[in-house]
């Protein structure tokens, strides 16, 4: 590897870092008179500079044995706590999928975004964005790791209530924060857990303690699901998936780097986490468990919306569910694949329904329709990320999910059916989408909705292209199976579940006219799906409400016993200095007799315990006797 490379790979997350603070005297307001166009663009050169620098280390990189580059941040006695970064094709690779996909993204944004007032701050919180993702790309330190996604966790925060003088962006902005740091209040746990246990936070040493250590299986137990729970956050899976549905509250462009990059962040934890899991069948099972019933459900759910970023979002679960699966089932070679191909097709899909938005001003399925001889590039770019999503031969997803299907069809095929299910299921979506957006006749917000300007349009070509190279990628990469050892019963079970999904989707009656159906049957499904089987009502009825009653509770026993209390000794002590204020008069006399009075009280109240002890041994003394004598007259 090459020396300067090597030693500058540390370099990488603070491209996006400095970009942010260059980007602070317009993000402040402290520089007006220019506008916040030259904050956007210090930010470009910055995330350039990021991109090429990654790039020429990844084909330096390629072919060569990884190594680690280690930082020690403080050392005392026996306390080493140091940052190990790990450079290899599959972390810089990372880094150069960020880096590109968040120049692509703010190009996008100089486009979506270019009337609005406060563009030099979306930049500062893209570059903040960027500079903890390429660091989570490189990290190989689990406590790195974790202040990084504390870093994503406030940038999500801050992008979502990026508008915040809209209520409802606000609640979503909030309920995102909250329901991360459930997830991450677990995590911290299970990394204090481990530092006190291995000794080390860095990934290398801890994958050494967990091929000797032998743990009982309640400490394995909850160690894994502690490791489990963060990530669970991180990708809203079941039951910490609502927060990614309001999340689509925020600007756009910020979705796109959320839907594709960020999510894939936290699976990408899970991922390096998966010899510590291998300890614990328990969290194994929790993963299988929990990603099955969220790619189910969320594909299920994704059907019944009809606000397109919230059509897309709920996918964007459900395959970071199958993800959950491969990493619970020990593919975590495919989990890789999968988020590669789910990236980009994903960035895609979200920057095709952001030039809808843009164009007709509404996120609302049923108010649109007839776009595509209006947008062409818009239509070209949601086909090609719809076709990079699915099983669709030879686009990437198609060989992600057939590496996994074709090795665990005789161990597991239940996992195939899982595959097939959530595979057509989200055909069925797209499909469903693009007759409502590109179909059918135009709407009034879509009669005359031009294409859009070219700061848009050239992101969406350029990841048109990247999605229909990444077959190319992949067998440039040594990714593709031989063709000699391909199942093709599997082939065609995938590529059926995709044509069944696009036939339904094209053929199932769709009406503009009402966004419920008049059939009661189909509306308490339609409900039920469209309410995300209703999880956030029972939260409130459980979760919530317990919460509430003990704050109640809390707020009653501190007001009436604990402040109770202190008001009562304060009251006693008012009353008493009160009391005593009269009998101050300035004559030694009258000190005196109060001296005297006080004695004589005190010494009547000591000798009145030693009368009364004195006659109670008195008393059982007699009882004693008394007691002999009944003994003797009995007798």
């Amino acid at each position: 590897m090459d020396q300067f490379l090597f030693l500058t790979s540390w370099w990488i997350p603070f491209y996006g870092l400095i970009g942010a603070i260059l980007t602070l005297p317009w993000a402040l307001g402290l520089v007006k008179r220019t506008g916040p166009r030259p904050a956007a663009y210090l930010n470009l050169l910055t995330t350039v500079l990021a991109f090429i620098h990654s790039l020429l280390l990844f084909v330096d990189i390629w072919n060569r044995e990884p190594e680690n580059f280690l930082f020690t941040w403080f050392k005392a006695v026996d306390f080493d706590l140091s940052f190990s970064l790990d450079i290899s094709p599959v972390s810089i690779g990372a880094t150069v999928m960020v880096s590109g996909l968040s120049l692509l993204a703010q190009i996008y944004a100089l486009g979506y975004m270019e009337k609005d007032w406060a563009l030099a701050r979306f930049f500062a919180l893209m570059g903040f964005f960027e500079a903890a993702l390429s660091g989570l790309a490189i990290s190989d330190s689990l406590f790195l790791s974790y202040a990084l996604l504390e870093m994503l966790t406030l940038s999500t925060y801050l992008l979502v209530g990026f508008w915040y003088a809209q209520p409802l962006v606000v609640t979503a902005a909030r309920d995102a924060f909250l329901t991360k740091r459930v997830g991450d209040l677990l995590l911290l746990m299970g990394v204090v857990t481990l530092s006190n246990m291995a000794g080390s936070l860095n990934f290398s040493n801890l994958y050494e303690w967990a091929q000797t250590v032998e743990l009982s299986p309640v400490t394995s137990t909850l160690l894994g699901l502690a490791l489990i729970a963060g990530p669970a956050g991180k990708c809203a899976q079941f039951p910490l998936h609502l927060w990614l549905d309001e999340a689509m509250e925020g600007p756009n462009p910020a979705s796109v780097m959320r839907n594709s990059m960020v999510v894939a962040g936290g699976a990408y934890i899970l991922y390096k986490l998966q010899p510590l899991l291998a300890l614990s069948p328990v969290a194994l099972n929790a993963l299988i468990i929990m990603g099955t019933v969220t790619a189910v459900g969320a594909s299920l759910v994704s059907i019944a919306q009809i606000d397109i970023k919230r059509a897309l979002s709920h996918s964007t679960s459900a395959y970071m569910g199958l993800v959950f699966l491969a990493v619970g089932m020990q593919q975590g070679g495919v989990a890789l694949m999968l988020l590669f191909t789910h990236a980009v097709a994903k960035a895609l899909l979200f920057m095709s329904s952001g030039s809808v938005i843009f164009t007709t001003n509404t996120q609302d399925l049923t108010e649109m329709g007839g776009l595509w001889s209006r947008m062409p590039a818009t239509t070209t770019a949601f086909v090609v990320g719809s076709a990079g999503m699915v099983t669709l031969l030879p686009l990437g997803s198609f060989w992600a999910m057939l590496g996994w299907a074709d090795g665990l069809a005789l161990v597991s095929p239940w996992v195939v059916g899982i595959l097939v299910l959530v595979n057509g299921l989200t055909a069925l979506n797209l499909t469903r989408v693009f007759r409502l957006v590109f179909w059918g006749e135009a709407q009034p917000k879509t009669r005359r909705a031009p294409e859009v300007t070219w700061q848009i349009a050239f992101p969406m070509v350029v990841l048109t292209i990247v999605t229909l190279l990444v077959p190319l990628m992949l067998q440039q990469w040594y990714l593709l199976p031989d063709w000699k050892s391909i199942n093709w019963y599997i082939v065609a079970f995938l590529l059926s579940s995709t044509l069944v999904g696009v036939a339904i989707g094209a053929s199932i009656y769709l009406h503009k006219a009402w966004s419920r159906s008049r059939i009661l049957a189909w509306r308490f499904v339609q409900d039920l799906l469209g309410y995300d089987f209703y999880i956030d009502r029972i939260y409130r009825i459980t979760i919530v409400s317990a919460v509430a009653l003990l704050s109640r509770f809390s707020a009653w026993s501190d007001r009436y016993l604990v402040d109770g209390f202190i008001n009562l000794v304060g009251m006693a002590t008012i009353f008493s200095g009160q009391s005593l204020k009269y009998s101050v008069s300035g004559r030694s006399q009258g000190y005196l007799l109060t001296i005297l009075i006080g004695v004589s009280v005190l010494g009547f109240l000591i000798s009145w315990s030693l009368v009364t002890g004195h006659w109670s041994l008195v008393i059982s003394h007699w009882s004693l006797v008394i007691g002999h004598w009944s003994l003797v007259i009995s007798h």
